[in-house]
């Protein structure tokens, strides 16, 4: 039985439940962190990339929901809900025709799901109203909102104003946003050079307003020229101070900056700017970034600090205090040696070692276990694993690590010394054992399972039926538990 799979999959699923009790609370943001630390420990795991498409898409920020919709499917392109949260971010982000398209996918493997037969029956009505629209709204450059088409029972809309009209300063801001919208209209075409010229024109009929360094600076992001990106928001940032800019389009505008430099692979310099951004205006979104690239900036400084030749000096001189007894010294310089090659099993096995001496026995088969999973040949892991237990008096459990490591050597010595020390400890008297069964209400339930008295009755004719049920984790935990009672045991 695999122990670090089982506490593994607890640890995920906690998380998992974390995140949906945050989601069903519309706590999206707390959602998201859960989910994300789950996707951590379990990338494989196409129900969690689902949970937090879900909340991306209650949170709005849909573009992150399609990413995730899209991974379900990756993992798992028979599921209907990959599809359905596929649909649901692309119709959040106004691509209805892809939303039916995604529907109608997951109808493919479960025509009869009230889920997608309804996602599939409002995109319809919606494609009818909107089918000559243009909703593919790139990043974040200040799109008009999108709005239903108008009835005709409302007011035609007011004429323009005359610009003669007005006093150079309201026919400036008036000429910006107008080369401001233009703008728009060919970023979402992707016509970045138009786009550019109306930006810049903008900029020229009123330099004092911010939003216009940003959308040029969108610009940038998009035709991946990151550091003209930055240069461009840091303009933004400077005239927004100066004329008293909205704070959200000072975050905005840092928040650029930091997705630049993730793009860039500076994660440090990410941080710095997803934590201005923060101190402007604090959002879900750029709290994910930050805690996305603090996980890359641990990962990376981990990966530098590792260095085999420093961690066999260390192993030297952990080994040295080791046989001066000077076991805390030791565990230091161990631990040292693995932060430098954590990837060596040797490594944790000594630490191991030096714990059994501290009766730091928790400790110890925690290094066990890591060494064992690491390298699932190397004997001598599951020789300290068996002393620890021995340590910790759980002799049934010691047993079985020691007919491991039987399995890998039959002759090896320790091996064969430490099962026949556990096997001494088994000789009790029958009364002895009976009394202690009868005072434990869990061996009490085991002997009374009916399926269980077979399992037992047939491993005591046929020594191989031992084996064959020790490979289910659940027989094997109540068969271990009769062994430390002294009900069972193994010869």
């Amino acid at each position: 039985m695999d122990k670090a799979k089982i506490l593994l999959d607890l640890q995920v699923n906690e998380l998992k439940e974390k995140g949906n009790r945050a989601l069903n609370a519309n706590n999206f943001d707390e959602a998201i962190a859960a989910y994300t630390e789950a996707i951590s420990l379990d990338n494989k795991n196409h129900v969690l990339y689902s949970n937090r498409s879900a909340a991306y898409a209650k949170a709005n920020q849909f573009e992150k929901a399609l990413e995730d919709a899209e991974q379900t499917i990756a993992l798992n392109p028979t599921w209907w809900k990959g599809y359905s949260r596929k649909g649901a971010a692309e119709a959040g982000l106004l691509r209805f025709r892809a939303a039916m398209q995604s529907y109608q996918d997951g109808l493919k493997y479960d025509p009869s799901n009230a889920a997608l037969i309804q996602g599939a029956e409002e995109i319809t009505s919606l494609l009818i109203q909107n089918v000559t629209s243009n909703f593919n709204t790139p990043m974040d450059v200040d799109p008009q909102p999108h709005t239903a088409e108008p009835k005709k029972s409302e007011p035609p809309k007011p004429a323009e104003p005359n610009v003669d009209e007005m006093n150079e300063e309201e026919r400036k801001k008036y000429l910006a946003k107008k080369e401001k919208e233009a703008g728009n209209a060919a970023y979402k075409k992707k016509d970045f050079d138009t786009a550019l010229k109306h930006y810049h024109a903008a900029l020229e009929e009123d330099p004092t307003d911010i939003t216009f360094h940003n959308n040029i600076a969108a610009v940038y992001f998009e035709r991946k020229q990151y550091d003209e990106c930055i240069k461009e928001c840091e303009k933004g940032i400077e005239v927004g101070r100066a004329n008293r800019a909205d704070f959200k389009l000072i975050a905005k505008a840092f928040a650029r900056i930091g997705n630049s430099y993730r793009k860039l692979e500076n994660y440090k310099q990410a941080k710095v700017y997803f934590e201005k951004a923060m101190s402007e205006h604090r959002t879900p979104e750029i709290k994910t970034s930050l805690s996305e690239v603090e996980a890359k900036i641990k990962e990376e400084e981990r990966r530098a600090y590792i260095n085999p030749e420093l961690a066999e000096d260390e192993k030297e001189k952990g080994n040295e205090l080791f046989k001066k007894g000077d076991y805390s010294g030791a565990v230091k310089h161990y631990s040292e040696a693995i932060k430098r090659n954590p990837d060596d099993p040797k490594l944790y096995s000594n630490r191991a070692a030096c714990y059994t001496k501290l009766a730091a026995f928790d400790l110890g088969l925690k290094d066990c276990e890591t060494c064992i999973k690491l390298d699932d040949k190397f004997i001598k892991g599951y020789i300290r694993k068996g002393k620890i237990l021995q340590g910790m008096q759980k002799s049934s459990k010691a047993s079985a690590a020691y007919l491991k490591a039987l399995e890998i050597d039959p002759q090896n010595a320790e091996a064969i010394e430490g099962y026949r020390q556990c096997s001494i400890s088994y000789q009790r008297s029958p009364e002895d054992v009976m009394k202690n069964a009868l005072g434990d209400p869990e061996v009490q339930q085991i002997l009374k399972d009916p399926a269980m008295r077979v399992i037992l009755d047939q491993m005591q004719t046929d020594p191989k039926a031992a084996k064959e049920h020790l490979q289910n984790p659940a027989i094997a935990d109540k068969i271990m538990k009769l062994i430390e009672a002294g009900i069972v045991q193994i010869h």
